[in-house]
């Protein structure tokens, strides 16, 4: 059977590191307080450059593309995750193929917030199933920290701004074994940014109100968090009959230190097996997990043949949760 395997990733971080202590000295916090409730220590910002999320991203496609060499004249269909977007329109990932000289693939962005990568993948796994595609980037972008509000004490230590990128191709022997995607946008007021949209145009009001800041319900989004992301997990363990002796690596999305906790918990999983890096990274919403994955591989953690447990949620409320096979990457 033909399964979707991650081929080629990697990621990128601006140079900025904005510590705790930084941020201590714009609203009322400090390190202790922050490290304890999120597991946070610093997080990258686009800062003194151009800004925009595309910026971030291009970086790693285009290492993905050497490291695999992979011409960009090669590439089938480019899916971008981002929450924020370079424009409206058109999409960030055609910007991303403009800058990169990729001419022949279809080109989409995909708004599902911190759950964009695994929407990107489970439509990738579609797309090579199908047989329509055989080289399938995937990637995220993120400038989150361009709207974030530095006097919100609940939000601001939260966001980091990253890029990630990976090749999706076919595979009999490596990759996702299984999927679990859901959204039900119930909870799409307790994590949004309101300005900016059709909703609510940009004018001189919605920005005096902070309606363009992210704003967060945080202890209604940590529950809903917690419950999903388990939720998902144990779909995808029910449908695949596994246990964790069956898991090797659980990665989900780096939203905060105790929701990671949580989910693990929740799979009875030593800490051993679980991939974190939030705590020198943040929470970079849909480049979370590639992050994550990047820096593991780079860390000599992932082997071939190792098998993963993928989980995220996000704004809408976005949730999920896949399994698979690491294969041949390179990183």
């Amino acid at each position: 059977m033909i399964k979707a395997a991650i081929t080629g990733i990697s990621h990128y971080l601006p140079d900025y590191v904005l510590t705790n202590d930084e941020i201590a000295t714009m609203v009322d916090t400090n390190d202790e307080w922050i490290t304890t409730r999120t597991g946070i220590k610093s997080r990258h910002v686009l800062r003194n450059e151009p800004t925009g999320s595309s910026r971030l991203a291009i970086p790693a496609v285009k290492d993905v593309l050497e490291k695999t060499g992979t011409k960009p004249e090669e590439v089938e269909c480019l899916i971008c995750a981002t929450s924020m977007p370079d424009y409206i329109f058109p999409s960030t990932a055609c910007v991303i193929a403009d800058k990169l000289d990729i001419r022949n693939a279809m080109c989409y962005d995909i708004l599902s917030a911190c759950t964009g990568f695994l929407y990107c993948l489970q439509q990738a796994q579609a797309f090579i199933k199908a047989g329509m595609y055989k080289k399938i980037i995937i990637c995220s972008a993120e400038n989150l920290t361009s709207f974030v509000n530095y006097q919100d004490r609940t939000t601001c230590a939260l966001f980091g701004d990253g890029g990630a990128a990976a090749l999706i191709e076919p595979s009999e022997e490596f990759g996702v074994e299984i999927t679990k995607i859901h959204a039900d946008g119930f909870g799409h007021e307790h994590l949004i940014r309101r300005g900016g949209a059709s909703a609510n145009i940009p004018t001189h009001e919605s920005v005096d109100e902070g309606l363009h800041y992210i704003l967060q319900d945080g202890k209604f989004v940590f529950k809903q968090a917690v419950t999903f992301m388990t939720s998902a997990v144990s779909e995808v363990m029910e449908e695949g009959n596994l246990t964790m002796d069956d898991i090797d690596w659980i990665c989900t999305h780096q939203a905060n230190k105790r929701i990671i906790d949580a989910v693990r918990e929740h799979c009875n999983a030593p800490e051993e097996k679980v991939i974190c890096n939030i705590d020198h990274v943040g929470n970079t919403s849909s480049a979370s997990i590639p992050i994550a994955l990047h820096e593991a591989a780079q860390e000599g953690k992932l082997k071939k043949g190792d098998r993963l447990m993928l989980a995220a949620f996000g704004s809408g409320f976005t949730w999920g949760a896949i399994y698979l096979t690491w294969g041949d990457c390179k990183y």
